[in-house]
């Protein structure tokens, strides 16, 4: 899929994720938004998935780690086509299979229930340790934020998949530098992230998080990498593609009201329109 596809795709999905926070009253938007272009392009163009056969044995695996951006999830899932679009409106909703974190056992297309920061990257070793026991082909892909990488179990999981070699397990780092209470470096600083991956025997990779031509090159890197697993620290702004929510730490869980949702959707929808005439 070429770029400007890719970055339609992408604006679909913020608009998604607004809809959804929105409509929920809660939720996480800043890092949605600034996962999405990682989000976009590893379903519609790296991942080895069907929407028409979500549990296929060969299919590629995905864990969201950093499980508080399932509006991010949602939206790209419901994109690809594992459910309606229209139900990203029942995000959190009493009844609904999108809740406020993945559900593997109620969500189309959800591979590992997540959402406690740190236990996602276990699970991912896990899935790709299995995959080379059974001589299976398929790669395993997470997502982790750069808060999340504070909890203790990530370094613990990155020890063992460098240790056993896991070169089908990529790991990428959402870097915005903001977590809930402000900026990461001022929390808990976990810098130099790249350093730190690379003492665990990771093939490491530093990218721009919104930049297509990186995250394609990155990606291609991972699967020529052997014998290491790959990290992909990505580069991204809190709140992308949302002027008033961008590199700012209070949009990290909290929704916009009914006159921030009309502002951000016409910011969208003014820059998919842009992307059309291109």
């Amino acid at each position: 899929m070429e770029n400007l596809e890719l970055q339609k795709k992408a604006n679909e999905v913020r608009q998604g994720i607004v809809t959804a926070v929105h409509s929920a009253k809660s939720g996480h938007p800043g890092g949605s938004l600034s996962a999405a272009d990682i989000l976009t392009y590893l379903y519609f163009e790296e991942m080895n998935v069907d929407p028409k056969d979500p549990k296929k044995a060969d299919r590629d695996r995905f864990v969201l780690s950093k499980g508080h951006i399932a509006p991010a999830l949602y939206s790209v899932l419901a994109l690809k086509g594992y459910f309606p679009w229209e139900d990203l409106k029942t995000l959190r909703h009493v009844g609904s299979y999108l809740q406020g974190h993945p559900d593997m056992k109620g969500t189309p297309g959800v591979d590992m229930s997540s959402g406690s920061l740190g236990q996602g990257v276990s699970a991912a070793c896990g899935m790709a340790l299995s995959a080379k026991l059974s001589n299976e082909d398929y790669r395993v892909y997470t997502v982790l934020g750069d808060g999340e990488i504070e909890e203790g179990q990530v370094w613990e999981a990155a020890m063992f998949a460098g240790h056993r070699k896991l070169d089908n397990l990529v790991v990428v780092v959402d870097n915005n530098d903001l977590q809930i209470d402000g900026r990461v470096s001022d929390v808990c600083s976990p810098y130099p992230i790249d350093k730190k991956f690379e003492a665990f025997n990771f093939n490491v990779i530093c990218i721009d998080a919104h930049n297509f031509d990186e995250i394609r090159a990155a990606f291609k890197a991972a699967k020529e990498c052997k014998g290491k697993p790959t990290a992909i620290i990505a580069k991204s702004i809190k709140g992308k593609g949302v002027s008033f929510m961008e590199d700012q730490a209070k949009w990290h869980g909290s929704a916009p009201n009914d006159e921030q949702y009309q502002q951000a959707m016409d910011e969208l929808k003014k820059a998919g329109e842009a992307l059309c005439q291109k």
